[in-house]
């Protein structure tokens, strides 16, 4: 008879998945597309950003050689000889008591070495453009007011290397340096497999003993958030070879896969036998409420997890233990959502020795001090209450009570992994 495994921690059972998940290879994708994803390889500049000086606003281009060294001498009125808008250069020179009128983003003429703003400048006669006399009354910097050649990139520089995130401004970045396509670790594809004979799918009014399938709608939304690839894979009744089959089938095409219900002790819960009957059994309960049955292992160098299938169970299964090892595939370092400590305003007399994680809502009162208040209904059964809360309070293992007014562990499951808070 096979040993069956141990209840393990949450942190050994995370620690178990990512020591049997690996880096997804890279892909070359359009630009468009890397937008979120991590680069595989560095990328580099074809040429220096910006190749010119330019004007950073709209005002004048002026030579600091016009200007006392002695404010008392001032001001100084110099004659606009020409313009330059943006996407036109001016050649010619500027000679003592003149300057160009230029606008934001046009390249600075060469005698120039500074940019007066159009606001602060006085016209004097005409209205400021060519044939004008303009007024300043104070002196610039050196190189005010001007974005120098390669002030954001030289040619051939690292732009953006390897393991960091592209961000939106990062696409903004990479189009400038001329790249038009990235290096990015490929978005793993993820089966969801639904398991119950009492499922029907969502379009389809439940009869008496049916109920919808929202457990696996909702791994595969999670799936997608964490950046994967799903397919929703057709309901598997109660069956233990038609489970077998579809997970032998699932292995050879993704490279994860995911089941929901069927993960418990009953006579009609198959997946924990499926997986030690086709691969390596590693994993049959976690110490958590909701979720202590939660089924790991490797099929065919494929790994499988077995999620509850009482919601609540299944979507901390997903959020705390799937989601960081589908992270750490994609090539992201941060793979854990934020933790703060937050007063609980309720407290909890504890019946369960096993570590509680209570949907809650987290908010500053009006002393600036964070607060968390855990949902009135807590029965694992129910979607809509994860839908209405931002964060888990997370009860610790034993028996203690938790009196109202504790510092509590709350994981922010709305904000991204890499922010700091």
């Amino acid at each position: 008879m096979t040993e069956i495994p141990r209840m393990i921690s949450l942190e050994e059972a995370q620690e178990l998945v990512l020591s049997h998940t690996t880096r997804i290879p890279a892909e070359t994708v359009p630009l468009i597309e890397a937008s979120g994803r991590v680069a595989a390889e560095d990328i580099t500049s074809d040429m220096d950003v910006s190749p010119f000086a330019h004007a950073a606003m709209d005002g004048f281009a002026v030579r600091l050689a016009d200007f006392p060294s002695n404010e008392a001498d001032l001001p100084v009125e110099l004659d606009v000889i020409a313009e330059v808008p943006a996407g036109a250069t001016y050649e010619g020179s500027i000679e003592a008591g003149q300057c160009v009128r230029i606008m934001t983003g046009a390249a600075l003429p060469a005698d120039a070495d500074a940019v007066v703003k159009y606001e602060i400048v006085e016209n004097v006669t005409g209205d400021g453009k060519t044939g004008s006399r303009v007024r300043f009354a104070s002196v610039p910097a050196a190189r005010a007011n001007i974005r120098e050649a390669g002030e954001e990139a030289k040619e051939g520089e690292v732009i953006v290397r390897a393991g960091e995130i592209i961000n939106p401004a990062g696409i903004g970045f990479l189009a400038g340096c001329g790249a038009l396509e990235a290096s990015v670790y490929r978005r793993p594809r993820i089966a969801v497999i639904p398991i119950g004979s009492e499922l029907v799918e969502p379009s389809e009014k439940p009869g008496p003993g049916h109920i919808r399938n929202s457990n696996g709608y909702a791994m595969a939304a999670c799936a997608h958030a964490a950046g994967a690839a799903c397919d929703m894979l057709p309901i598997v009744p109660d069956d233990e070879d038609a489970l077998a089959q579809a997970v032998k089938e699932a292995c050879k095409t993704y490279d994860f896969v995911v089941t929901t219900g069927g993960a418990s002790n009953g006579d009609f819960d198959f997946i924990k036998p499926v997986v030690e009957r086709l691969g390596t059994l590693y994993m049959t309960t976690v110490n958590m409420r909701p979720g202590k049955a939660q089924t790991f292992g490797i099929v065919d160098g494929t790994p499988v997890f077995g999620l509850p299938g009482n919601p609540a169970a299944a979507y901390m299964g997903f959020s705390l233990i799937i989601r960081p090892a589908l992270r750490a595939m994609q090539g992201y370092s941060a793979l854990e959502h934020p933790h703060v400590q937050a007063r609980i305003t309720r407290g909890k007399k504890k019946k369960d020795p096993r570590r509680i994680f209570e949907r809650a809502t987290i908010a500053r009162n009006e002393d600036g001090v964070l607060e968390v208040t855990p949902a009135k209904n807590q029965s694992s059964g129910l979607f809509g209450v994860i839908q209405r809360s931002n964060c888990i309070a997370v009860i610790p293992e034993g028996l203690d009570p938790v009196n109202e007014g504790d510092l509590v562990e709350c994981i922010l499951l709305d904000v991204p992994e890499e922010a700091i808070v």
